[in-house]
C-alpha cells in the first residue's frame, strides 16, 4: 500500500519511505553531500530540537557532545531507523514511527535542512525534492526483511557498485549490518533478530544480487 497523504502513519509501525531528486536531478553529488545527509538523518530523528543542524555544527566539539547527550536524554524519538541507502538522486529509509506524525516530520525536517545546505551550496532556489514522499507498511516479518534486501541491494541492482563492494558502500546501512561500520543510531536488530547471525543475513541479502539486477533491467526497458 503506497501513499500519498491518503495512508495514516501509525505509531510503532515500519514503514519504507522513499523519495527522489524533482525532475529526477541528483541531489548527492559527492561524499561531503552524502555524509551530511546521513547527519542530518541522525540528527532530526530527535522531537523538539532545541538548534538547528547548521547552527549545530559549527559549534565548538565539546559543545557539541554536551548537546548532543542533552538531546538524547531530553528530546524523545520522532522516528527509529531500521536501515538506509542513499542513491545519487533519491533514498530509502526504514522507519518505526515513535511519535504522533513523527514520520512526516522528520522527512519534511530533513528535506527543509537538506535543501537548504545543498541550494547554499549549489547557488540554487527552490525545492530538491519530488513532491510528498511515498511510504509502504510493512505488514509481516517475511516483508521486513525482504524489504531490507531490496534497501541494501539499491546500489548494485541500479549498476552503481560491483556486488563485491557492497560492504563498502558507506551511505548504506548494510556495513553495519554486517559488523563492518557502527554509525550507533540504527535499529538493527527488528532485522537482524530473525536470522542466527550477520553472516547469514549477509549471505540472504547477496544471493539475491542477479534477481535484482535483472528486475531493474527490465524495469528501465519498461520505460524506455
Amino acid at each position: 500500500m503506497s501513499i500519498g497523504r491518503k495512508l495514516i502513519l501509525s505509531n510503532d509501525e515500519v514503514y519504507h519511505v522513499f523519495n527522489r531528486g524533482v525532475e529526477k536531478r541528483p541531489i548527492f553529488t559527492n561524499k561531503w553531500e552524502l555524509d551530511r545527509a546521513l547527519l542530518t538523518l541522525n540528527f532530526y530523528r530527535f522531537a523538539n530540537l532545541p538548534i538547528k543542524l547548521s547552527k549545530f555544527l559549527v559549534l565548538p566539539k565539546e559543545q557539541q557532545e554536551r548537546l548532543k547527550l542533552q538531546i538524547e536524554k531530553e528530546c524523545g524519538k520522532l522516528v527509529e531507523i531500521i536501515c538506509y541507502c542513499l542513491m545519487p538522486n533519491h533514498f530509502h529509509l526504514m522507519l518505526k514511527q515513535k511519535a504522533e506524525n513523527g514520520i512526516s516530520i522528520f522527512i519534511s525536517n530533513i528535506a527543509n535542512s537538506y535543501t537548504r545546505y545543498f541550494n547554499t551550496k549549489h547557488e540554487r532556489i527552490g525545492p530538491l525534492f519530488q513532491g510528498i514522499f511515498k511510504a509502504v507498511r510493512i505488514e509481516s516479518d517475511e516483508q521486513l526483511v525482504h524489504v531490507s534486501r531490496y534497501i541494501h541491494l539499491n546500489p548494485v541492482s541500479s549498476f552503481l557498485i560491483k556486488p563485491e563492494v557492497l560492504e563498502s558502500y558507506q551511505w548504506s546501512s548494510y556495513p553495519e549490518f554486517i559488523g563492518i561500520l557502527d554509525r550507533n543510531f540504527l535499529i538493527k536488530e527488528d532485522v537482524l533478530g530473525l536470522f542466527p547471525s550477520k553472516e547469514k543475513y549477509a549471505q540472504f541479502v547477496l544471493d539475491q544480487v542477479d534477481y535484482a539486477r535483472q528486475l531493474e533491467m527490465i524495469k528501465h526497458l519498461a520505460l524506455e
